[in-house]
């Protein structure tokens, strides 16, 4: 571009470079520069050229992408107008400030925009102007010229400065007209003009011994610029020698960091006259550059010339010092000669970094290559003491490419994790290859700014959490450890539970969850009786875009307590229960057995019976453990006809909690056996008739019920297959999910504890063709001791629970070997039973419940016609201890949801009338004895 002013005529088109020719065909790359050329003493504000246009930007967003422009000076001599995209003048130019006497002046400036960073070169080449006089060092100038000096001698004139270069500089000298002299223009090496003084005709003392001349410079400029110099020339009397130099020329080289003292060289000069016009006297040149005498010493006796000053290769690299010598006559003439220095660089600058932009903070997951800044480099020295490279610390995520001389690009060479580091401070190193080579160091701070890449974390993927029942409302039962790496805003935790399963509302119900915190704490008082296991799912989301989760599961097992009192089961409450006791029995005889039980688990559950009251406290005794009523010796003629009995039935909770049970003897004179054998002969007619009707009406009732037991076995059968064929194809989680309260299962089961802790124990009337199913082999129970005693049992007892068939799976000693079942607390027929009341616990609550079951299925088959208790069908084999008086009136049916304590299984008598087998010992018609205890 070629500025209005250029084409005003201020500027001939002839020394203007203009726009280079290529400024249509540049594109944005970093490679390409732009071209202006201006006059110096522009005024500010003065338009260089539309960078905008000559770069192909965008002007509309020049405002948002921040063109700066970025120079090596410490004044910022160009702005860009980011509405125009104009680069106007933003301070004064003075080319001879700027590059002194450089024949060219350029500026290298360096445009910069942002978002994306991108980087052009530009160059501004300063145009001279006439703008400066030539000037003298002197006001004026003396000579002193001998009257014998000789025509065509020459005598050296002090020299003009111009600061201007090119045409503008320094061009000519004119000397006034005069008789005696001319003038001689000379031309140095480096361009420069020096007039020189010609004696045309010899100077006659006697006649002129004083001239007056004015020497006038000029220079190129138009209009044309001058400055004079009075030159007075005084004719000496004649000293016919001059002193004269070995050379006119010498030459040295010397290094820029000499120290002051530092010998140059040495000039000689010799004079042939003797005394004092043969001694010689050394001085600088009138005609040396400014500046000479400031960096070099003479000695006036020795011409040994030194350093003085500090040179500097940057500012110089040629010095030319001009030294005359005169001799001490009375008319000293002179001799001249020239000296070049030449300068050596040295490695003395150390690189200098200059940060011009910086991308911080960077996202983490920014991609490979995104420019993080951007570096300019200089060094003053020349050659390899100039050239200069950067490095940063190995091992870091980031490079240092070179997209322009002396320019770095700083870019992500990995990728960045905030996490892991937050914040990079990177020392970059700048260093030259100079011997010794010189460095700089300066530090680029970048900050890594998140992004939501973390999902909330946990030590744990599930918990497993014990609540004892009857907790108290709104206490925490559980404080989720979660947390998120990420930043605050992105690492927010919010925390909800999840319904799961079929069981809509369970959760709002039961518990609830801090959505800050975290925290879990129920709503209402759990029951161990009610539910026992409960499965939550945690859900926890971040606060970051996008939302992150995680998902905890959370297993709330409740624990028991010992909050249920016993219940008895028989003699049923309400009602009156007499039982018969032949006058003639001995000690040891089976009166009757109290059955109680208790809804608690482990061993809250654990039953033990003691008789609370009796008229005759040495008749009877009660079993501690089975609640079986004995005689504890023969019936006498003087005990009371009638005898109530008051058991109490305690169990072995912490505190212990107890209910009595209440029931009458009656002593008769005949035995049982007796009167069973004569059954009408104490009865009326009308008995007989109601006898028949009953028993007809028990005959329906039990057929309807036996086809209604078929049908819900098979009904159960189809069931178990469909479930057994899910079971399979079910996920692993679902496995071990415990059943629901309202589950029937026709099985003895080990009581609850822990999905992950207990062992399940399914013991069916087909035990011998089902496996097991255990959650973790060789798990303690967190409730009670929970081992399976299966093989601990007697033999006995294996084979009147599971059938007659069946045998334990191992003979292994029991766990506590004071514990076994005598033949009163065995279930079967009690014609000989001399029960042991050693009063010893089982060992574990499995015994217990176990045992409770036997007594119950004994209660349940005595129901249904098949008890081993030995009587007849429907009299709990008591009819024929007891008369016909005793018959199924006195015994409730149990079957009907009997639960196992700690155990969520219902026990029905379905197997034995499915296979069609009668249970181990079921002899209704055998009268008492001991041998089938025996048996």
């Amino acid at each position: 571009m070629v500025p209005e002013a250029w084409r005003g005529g201020l500027v001939s088109t002839g020394r203007v470079v203009g726009v280079l020719l290529l400024l249509g065909a540049l594109h944005k790359a970093s490679a390409a520069v732009i071209r202006y050329e201006i006059l110096e003493e522009r005024e500010k504000g003065f338009v260089v050229g539309n960078v905008v246009r000559d770069l192909d930007l965008d002007l509309g967003s020049l405002s948002a992408r921040r063109l700066q422009v970025v120079s090596g000076a410490s004044r910022r001599f160009f702005e860009v107008n980011w509405e125009t995209g104009e680069m106007f003048v933003n301070d004064r130019l003075d080319r001879e400030e700027l590059c002194g006497t450089l024949p060219s002046c350029t500026i290298t400036l360096e445009l910069v925009v942002e978002r994306p960073l991108e980087l052009f070169s530009a160059e501004v080449v300063i145009q001279d102007i006439n703008d400066n006089n030539p000037f003298f060092p002197t006001r004026e100038m003396k000579l002193e010229i001998s009257e014998a000096v000789a025509p065509g001698t020459r005598f050296p004139l002090e020299s003009a400065h111009d600061p201007d270069v090119g045409s503008n500089s320094l061009q000519t000298y004119e000397l006034s007209r005069n008789e005696y002299f001319a003038l001689r223009v000379q031309t140095r090496e480096d361009s420069t003009k020096y007039a020189e003084l010609v004696l045309e005709r010899a100077l006659d003392r006697e006649r002129e011994p004083d001239l007056q001349l004015l020497l006038t410079a000029l220079d190129g400029g138009t209009p044309a610029r001058s400055a004079s110099l009075p030159i007075r020339i005084v004719v000496l009397d004649a000293n016919d020698n001059a002193p004269t130099f070995n050379q006119s020329l010498y030459r040295a080289r010397v290094l820029e960091d000499a120290p002051p003292g530092t010998l140059v060289l040495q000039v000689r000069a010799t004079d042939l006259d003797e005394g004092p016009n043969g001694e010689i006297i050394y001085s600088f040149g009138s005609h040396n550059r400014a500046g000479v005498r400031e960096l070099f010493s003479l000695d006036l006796v020795t011409g040994v010339l030194t350093v003085k000053g500090r040179l500097d290769f940057e500012d110089a690299k040629l010095h030319e010092i001009y030294i005359q010598a005169k001799d001490k006559g009375a008319n000293p003439e002179g001799a001249h000669c020239k000296v070049l220095v030449e300068v050596v660089d040295v490695n003395d600058n150390a690189p200098e970094i200059t940060v011009t932009s910086v991308y911080s903070p960077v996202p983490e997951d920014a991609p490979l290559g995104t420019v993080i800044a951007l570096l300019s480099v200089t060094d003053l020295d020349a050659g390899e003491n100039g050239l200069v490279t950067c490095e940063i610390p190995p091992g870091l995520p980031f490079s240092l490419t070179s997209s322009l001389k002396n320019y770095f690009t700083l870019k992500t060479s990995a990728a960045l994790d905030r996490e892991t580091v937050p914040e990079y401070n990177l020392s970059i190193t700048a260093r030259d290859a100079g011997t010794p080579s010189l460095s700089a160091l300066t530090t680029v701070r970048v900050q890594v700014s998140d992004i939501n890449d973390n999902p909330p974390q946990s030590s744990q993927s599930s918990y497993n959490v014990y609540v004892e029942e009857n907790n108290l409302p709104g206490v925490p039962i559980l404080n989720l450890s979660v947390w998120d790496p990420d930043a605050p805003q992105n690492a927010r935790l919010s925390f909800f539970l999840l319904e799961q399963g079929a069981e809509i509302g369970l959760v709002g119900r039961y518990f609830t969850i801090n959505r800050d915190s975290g925290v879990v704490s129920s709503l209402v008082p759990l029951d161990h009786e009610d539910r026992r296991e409960f499965e939550l799912t945690a859900h926890i989301s971040d606060g970051g875009t996008p939302v992150l989760a995680t998902n905890i599961s959370v297993n709330v097992f409740v624990t028991d307590r010992n909050d249920n009192a016993p219940q008895v089961l028989y003699p049923r409450p309400g009602q009156s229960s007499v039982e018969m006791l032949p006058r003639s029995t001995a000690a040891g005889y089976l009166v009757t057995r109290v059955v109680g039980w208790d809804p608690d688990a482990g061993h809250n559950a654990w039953l033990s019976y003691s008789l609370l009251g009796a008229p005759n406290q040495s008749l009877f005794a009660v079993g501690l453990h089975t609640g079986q009523i004995t005689t504890a010796r023969p019936v006498q003629d003087t005990d009371s006809p009638r005898q109530t009995l008051t058991v109490l039935i305690r169990d072995n909770g912490e505190p212990s909690l107890s209910t009595t049970a209440t029931l009458t003897v009656s002593v008769t004179e005949e035995s049982p056996e007796a009167l069973a054998e004569f059954p009408a002969g104490s009865a009326p007619r009308e008995q007989n008739k109601n006898l028949t009707f009953y028993l007809l009406l028990s005959l329906i009732l039990v057929s309807v019920g036996f086809a209604v037991t078929v049908l819900g076995v098979i009904i159960f059968k189809v069931y178990k297959w469909k479930q057994s064929r899910d079971l399979y194809r079910a996920p692993v989680s679902s496995l071990y999910r415990t059943p629901g309260p309202s589950l029937h299962a026709d099985a003895v089961r080990g009581g609850l504890m822990a999905p992950h802790l207990y062992h399940q124990v399914y013991l069916t009337t087909d035990s011998r063709r089902s496996d097991p199913l255990l959650r973790k082999p060789g798990a303690a129970s967190p409730l009670a001791s929970r081992q399976n005693t299966l093989r601990s049992l007697d033999p006995v007892f294996y084979r009147q629970v599971l059938g007659a068939e069946s045998s334990p799976p191992g003979q292994q000693a029991p766990p506590n070997t004071d514990w076994r079942f005598s033949q009163a607390q065995r279930p079967g027929t009690s014609g000989s039973q001399n029960g042991d009341e050693t009063g010893t616990w089982p060992n574990n609550q499995f015994d217990t419940e176990m045992l409770q079951a036997m007594i119950l299925a004994s209660a349940s088959e005595a129901a249904d016609g098949s008890s081993t208790l030995g009587g007849g069908a429907g009299t709990m084999g008591l009819s024929a201890r007891y008369g016909p008086q005793f018959t199924l009136q006195h015994v409730p049916d149990y079957r009907q949801n009997v639960y196992i304590p700690g155990s969520n299984a219902t026990l029905t008598n379905a197997a034995g009338k499915r296979d069609g087998k009668t249970p181990a010992g079921g002899n209704g018609n055998k009268k008492k004895s001991g041998k089938k205890e025996k048996k």
